[in-house]
């Protein structure tokens, strides 16, 4: 017996196709739509049997928020997540979620296919690989970077990072200018720059952020930076 489905993906030309195929084997495709605002609210309406629906980013916050919605307001649908290869954080949020499966944006039809009637069934529809790796990173969780760090440290120029080791260590305008060898008036352009990148109103505050999220212990000594050409200095 067909599986009463919808198919939620980015990719329109992708839901569309894949929901074709589907319905070439029997099933009864309900809709097939890109998300948007309005995805959870179709899927809660039709109240399908199975909800297959896609993701390029399954790791990225958020990007479970309309399974969360679904399971919460029709527990009864069961959610399969169509996605690339995830990483162990990216299948375990899935599930938390309360997705029923996870299956990748590369399965063949009939692998899709398996997915969808055994979440029907009430079965966790995942490759025993992707649920052995998930597994093995919630009993041994890896040492993780600071995501934040690392984007702060990416906005910033060589010479800004300098600046911001020396503004944390307590480093007035002139000593700034004084060890990197340029003008105070170019020392404080580029204090100012720091903080209206990082979006701050002192020094105190950029420094207080820097320890936070551990930029300071990925910008190297002091120093390094101003070895980089910068059009700026």
């Amino acid at each position: 017996m067909g599986v009463r489905l919808m198919v939620v993906d980015d990719h329109r030309l992708l839901a569309e196709a894949l929901a074709s195929a589907l319905k070439l084997r029997g099933h009864r495709v309900l809709a097939a739509a890109a998300p948007a605002a309005g995805a959870a609210e179709l899927v809660i309406s039709r109240a399908p049997e199975v909800c297959l629906i896609g993701t390029a980013t399954p790791a990225e916050p958020g990007t479970f928020d309309p399974v969360l919605r679904i399971k919460r307001e029709r527990p009864q649908v069961a959610v399969v997540v169509l996605g690339p290869v995830p990483s162990p954080r990216g299948i375990a949020a899935a599930f938390a979620a309360g997705a029923a499966g996870y299956v990748r944006h590369d399965e063949r039809i009939e692998g899709v296919e398996r997915a969808l009637m055994k979440a029907r069934a009430g079965e966790a529809a995942v490759a025993p690989a992707l649920l052995q790796g998930a597994f093995s990173e919630l009993l041994n969780p890896a040492a993780q970077p600071d995501d934040e760090g690392q984007r702060l440290l990416q906005m910033l120029t060589p010479r800004e990072v300098e600046v911001l080791v020396r503004v944390a260590d307590g480093e007035d305008t002139r000593l700034i200018a004084a060890g990197m060898g340029i003008a105070p008036s170019t020392a404080r352009t580029h204090v100012q720059r720091v903080l209206m990148k990082l979006g701050v109103g002192s020094r105190l505050e950029a420094a207080a952020l820097a320890a936070r999220t551990g930029l300071l212990d990925r910008a190297g000594p002091v120093g390094s930076a101003a070895d980089s050409a910068d059009p700026d200095s």
